[in-house]
């Protein structure tokens, strides 16, 4: 493991992190991480037994132009992993460069792997592009979700200036199931092509559902304002779109503790750091 820091004044931080999820006797072990720069990982816990929870690390609690973070990890056949995050993850005002996080997360053959990170959000002036690209093997489970703020609404701040670039590509067996992509600048946010003016905007996935996972989401969402659910092949996606990020928290939460025993075959046991 190299724990030395890379930055340079011109470039920011360049950071890196690897990580590996394998079954061992009784659990599902950590067996490889690297990581290089301001990304890392705390112990492990273990409060269902085998699964594995682990919190992901962004000590220097914000990302500014230039900095370049880069979180690969692998879930192996057998095991089951959950990750998240202490806190939301905090985009700067930019002098002009663009700051890039991409996540590449491989799920194999009867491995399951939840990557639910608490929200991004943007400050005003922040240049920013997110790429999440998920590659899932054919008997693979898997539930993640990402939310963006766009600005600060709890204290009346809006995202006046700047641009956000999110990607979002699930594959299984190198077939695309989702390709998402949607490039914001303070006209696309207003406008009624991109997010109507609202500053929250989030996506759950999860998969393999079925017609009674949907059904289930769609109870629950029911008299939520500005949300939907569909299925597509096995794949279910939940959309949010609002004004509150706490309230999408809520939301995705209840949608996750109600899908969970179908798509992971556990109960929910939300990660203690949640309720913090």
């Amino acid at each position: 493991m190299d724990n030395t820091a890379s930055i340079t004044a011109d470039t920011g931080w360049q950071a890196e992190l690897e990580l590996g999820f394998a079954p061992r006797p009784g659990r599902t072990a950590l067996v490889h991480r690297r990581q290089r720069g301001p990304l890392a990982v705390q112990r492990p816990f273990y409060p269902e037994g085998e699964a594995c929870h682990l919190y992901l690390l962004h000590p220097p609690g914000g990302v500014v132009g230039g900095d370049t973070l880069n979180i690969q990890a692998e879930a192996a056949s057998g095991s089951h992993a959950l990750v998240t995050t202490p806190g939301a993850t905090k985009f700067y005002l930019s002098a002009g460069d663009m700051a890039y996080q991409t996540q590449s997360l491989r799920i194999q053959d009867n491995a399951s792997l939840e990557w639910l990170p608490q929200e991004n959000i943007f400050f005003p002036g922040a240049i920013s592009q997110l790429k999440t690209r998920i590659e899932l093997a054919e008997g693979a489970r898997f539930i993640g979700w990402e939310t963006q703020c766009l600005g600060r609404p709890v204290i009346g701040e809006s995202f006046d200036s700047g641009l956000a670039d999110f990607q979002l590509q699930i594959a299984r067996d190198g077939q695309p199931l989702l390709l998402d992509r949607l490039t914001l600048t303070p006209e696309r946010l207003n406008g009624a092509a991109g997010l109507r003016g609202l500053p929250v905007s989030a996506t759950l996935v999860a998969t393999p559902a079925s017609q009674a996972d949907l059904e289930q989401v769609r109870e629950l969402i029911a008299d939520a304002p500005s949300t939907g659910a569909t299925l597509l092949g096995d794949l279910l996606v939940l959309r949010y779109l609002g004004d509150s990020t706490e309230q999408c928290r809520k939301l995705f939460i209840q949608a996750w503790a109600a899908i969970r025993p179908s798509i992971i075959d556990r109960a929910p046991c939300p990660p203690r750091i949640w309720s913090t």
